[in-house]
């Protein structure tokens, strides 16, 4: 009684199925949302805060599923956007840079600062931040950190805007609320958008950005939907489809 199918969470969407236990918590909201059905964003909002019913202020999430499979070529999505509202997560960003710059740095609200003993503290495991930014002088040192920041997806990306001169720019961007997303391999795109406490203006405003960054990167090649599917959902919650278009 007390296990459900994985296949009924999060629109998971894997090969098979699996059983899992879950808390009572779980499956009272389970059996208040048996009969889903396709939301506006406006009521998925509603419908998701209302099932966060955990002490703490959960995360409201947002995942798409993308038209990336194609005949020739498999597309890649990577790119910024930035949230109006941020998301509600404290980042902490370290700058590689040089001795000269580091006090810019500092201003500029960076968390980490250094250049060979902040190299030296990645190399050792110490890794203490969500975002590394660095200037161009010091990209001769990420040879070295490639293999440990590169699965993390920590190395600082000129494309991205974390390899830069502009510190200080990017450390505020960073911070209020630019974030980077890209695809699997199955062609999906989660984010957070939002925490429990932000109000459904905000976390709307949020999805819209998030929603119209997707829709501008969609490949000429690419005939159809770029967008496949997307769902709203909560950190401890269950997901709701959203509508998609008019």
């Amino acid at each position: 009684k007390n296990y459900l199918w994985i296949s009924k969470i999060h629109g998971y969407r894997g090969k098979g199925i699996m059983k899992l236990k879950v808390s009572k918590r779980f499956k009272k909201l389970l059996e208040v949302s048996e009969d889903k059905k396709i939301e506006t964003i406006e009521e998925a909002i509603k419908k998701v805060k209302k099932n966060c019913t955990t002490k703490f202020d959960e995360s409201i999430d947002v995942s798409f599923n993308l038209n990336t499979k194609q005949k020739k070529d498999e597309v890649t999505l990577r790119t910024l956007v930035n949230l109006p509202n941020g998301n509600g997560k404290k980042i902490k960003v370290a700058v590689l840079c040089e001795d000269s710059k580091i006090q810019e740095a500092k201003d500029g609200g960076a968390d980490l600062t250094g250049s060979d003993i902040l190299v030296n503290d990645i190399i050792a495991g110490k890794i203490n931040f969500d975002k590394l930014v660095a200037t161009p002088a010091m990209m001769s040192k990420m040879g070295k950190l490639g293999k440990i920041l590169g699965p993390k997806g920590l190395m600082p990306n000129p494309k991205l805007g974390t390899v830069t001169n502009n510190i200080k720019s990017i450390i505020k961007a960073l911070k209020s609320g630019q974030i980077e997303i890209k695809n699997d391999k199955d062609g999906n795109v989660g984010a957070s958008i939002g925490k429990k406490s932000f109000s459904d203006i905000k976390i709307k405003e949020n999805y819209s950005s998030i929603l119209e960054t997707i829709l501008k990167e969609k490949p000429s090649g690419i005939k159809g939907n770029f967008i496949l599917s997307a769902f709203l959902t909560s950190t401890m919650g269950i997901s709701y489809k959203l509508k998609l278009g008019k």
